[in-house]
């Protein structure tokens, strides 16, 4: 029988197929397991994903009997024949993504951007529409923002086109990515900054002009949030009273991103109270900067008259501001070059209507009708003091046009500003006729308190009209001073309140050379009368108005 047995497993033993993989290897010479050997196999590692299964078959072979040994075999093979119906199917996934990135590397033109740009588009809005819909559930949108990253990172490609810059602002993909820089992940936040970055790489936006400024202008008008309102307020505290910071933002080209800032509300009006607050800080910090004559140099070089000057014929909310940064860009000696300049670009066209009607009021702006009269009068008055030559006369022929109607509107604020004023010297007189008879002594506090509020009922702007009265009598235009005269009369008024006015004007500048004034802060030292805005020259044409005496001067 042992022999028969024998006999029987050998034949068995030649008609097995080879054995493959480690089950060759544990195998003795003949043809039976070896246990020894499987003893002394070096670690290979990590066990495959099979060799549970692998394990259990050889620990149930070493139970079986010869018979079953056989089908144990077949076992093994069809093990092996799965493994490689495994491996044949991740070759065909390699080749299948092989096969999409060969399409995908198609050369870039028109379509495949918008093809692009409309994928962007839609990934965006899912993972936005996850977000709101499972806020707290953040597997749910998860795999949305991974394809949205994806894309971002595939829209590098457009930065290799410059040419096809516009199809992103005409699809309106600048905005959306610009939106997602407030992202909540700040992996999609951190690629759109990537994206914008390699987009406006200068050697990139060389090589297409066009293209460039198609994107820049698109990223200027970047949407409005919170951290711009919030960066406009520090910027207008910085500049409020600090020469080196207003120097160092001009140096640093601060007076054009301020410009190309407030361009947006050329045409626009400011769509929330937030937006609107963000644009006076930005007018605010403007106009502190043009107290250095450095930086009206660069508003002049900017084109800065250019773009107040569009905005005041525009008649949007930003036209009261705009006339705001004028007063400050012409004002005092350094405001010449601005002057010459706001004639050349025909300012005097826009300026005049404003003079001869003033906004009743003014939608959603916290601008009064006299601080409009009282910024159109300070320019008027630094044009006449600033212009020579064929530009004062042009300015001055302003005057003269349709029978002298500017000079009675000149008159008709006159009249409206000294009434006011008539009315508060009334009331502080009273209130000073009231403190004495209680015995409360009126100190130089005291005064300046009651001189703001003089300056405040008007005064400031009645000093501005004088001045302009004086400069237009004095040009030897006949015309215009028998029309003031004239006016005069017709009124029951006098040439001494004009000139008393003057002097006012004039003693004040005495003291403000005499350098009393100039420890002052605040309101005090900002309209202390007219000395930051008259010349030596202005002077004696002032001084030779209070003293030469008007037609029918023993009357008047």
């Amino acid at each position: 029988m042992p022999l028969l047995g024998d006999a029987w497993n050998s034949s068995v033993e030649s008609s097995r197929p080879p054995c493959s993989g480690y089950l060759a290897g544990i195998r003795g010479p003949e043809g039976r397991k070896d246990l020894s050997r499987v003893t002394q196999q070096p670690n290979r590692g990590t066990k495959r994903p099979r060799d549970d299964e692998e394990e259990e078959l050889k620990m149930r072979r070493r139970q079986a009997g010869p018979r079953d040994r056989g089908r144990y075999r077949e076992e093994e093979m069809t093990v092996v024949e799965e493994a490689d119906d495994d491996k044949k199917r991740l070759l065909q996934i390699i080749d299948r993504e092989g096969e999409e990135e060969e399409e995908e590397e198609e050369p870039l033109d028109e379509s495949s951007v918008k093809k692009m740009i409309l994928t962007f588009e839609k990934r965006s809005y899912k993972n936005q529409e996850l977000r709101i819909k499972f806020p707290d559930n953040p597997e749910k949108f998860m795999e949305s923002e991974l394809d949205l990253n994806d894309i971002i990172q595939e829209m590098h490609v457009v930065a290799t086109m410059p040419d096809l810059y516009h199809l992103l602002v005409e699809l309106n993909a600048v905005q959306s990515l610009l939106g997602l820089l407030g992202h909540d992940n700040t992996d999609v936040s951190i690629a759109v900054v990537d994206l914008l970055q390699e987009l406006t790489d200068i050697d990139t936006l060389h090589e297409s002009e066009e293209g460039a400024e198609v994107l820049i202008d698109a990223l200027a008008k970047m949407p409005f949030d919170a951290n711009k309102l919030y960066c406009s307020e520090v910027l207008a505290i910085l500049l409020q009273d600090n020469d080196e910071n207003r120097e160092l933002l001009g140096e640093l080209d601060g007076i054009d991103v301020l410009l190309q800032q407030l361009s947006v509300f050329k045409r626009h009006n400011p769509s929330t109270a937030e937006e609107q607050e963000m644009m006076e800080n930005l007018f605010d910090s403007l106009c502190s900067c043009l107290m250095l004559s450095s930086n009206r140099e660069r508003f002049l070089k900017g084109e800065g008259l250019q773009l107040m000057n569009l905005m005041l014929r525009e008649k949007k909310i930003s036209r009261s501001s705009a006339l705001k940064v004028l007063d400050h860009a012409m004002i005092g000696p350094e405001g010449t070059d601005n002057c010459h300049k706001f004639v050349d670009i025909l300012g005097l066209r826009t300026i005049f209507p404003l003079f001869m009607k003033s906004p009743r009021k003014i939608k959603k702006v916290g601008t009064t009708e006299k601080e409009h009269e009282e910024h159109v009068c300070s320019i008027l008055a630094s044009l006449l003091r600033n212009l020579r030559g064929q530009q004062r006369t042009r300015l001055l022929n302003k005057f003269t046009e349709n029978d002298s109607e500017k000079v009675d509107r000149l008159m008709e604020l006159h009249f409206k500003y000294l009434d006011a004023m008539q009315v508060a010297d009334k009331k502080i007189e009273g209130e000073k006729h009231d403190m004495v008879r209680r015995g409360e002594i009126i100190d130089n506090d005291t005064e300046d308190e009651f001189y703001l509020r003089r300056l405040d009922a008007g005064l400031f702007v009645l000093q501005h009209i004088c001045y302009i009265m004086a400069e237009i009598c004095n040009a030897n235009v006949p015309q215009i001073r028998q029309r003031v005269h004239q006016i005069l009369n017709m009124r029951g008024s006098s040439i001494k309140i004009v000139r008393h006015i003057i002097k006012v004007v004039l003693k004040l500048h005495h003291c403000y050379l005499e350098g009393l004034f100039t420890q002052t802060t605040g309101p005090l030292s900002s309209e202390w009368g007219l000395h930051s805005c008259i010349s030596n020259k202005s002077l004696c044409a002032m001084a030779t108005a209070a003293a030469l005496p008007g037609p029918h001067s023993d009357k008047h």
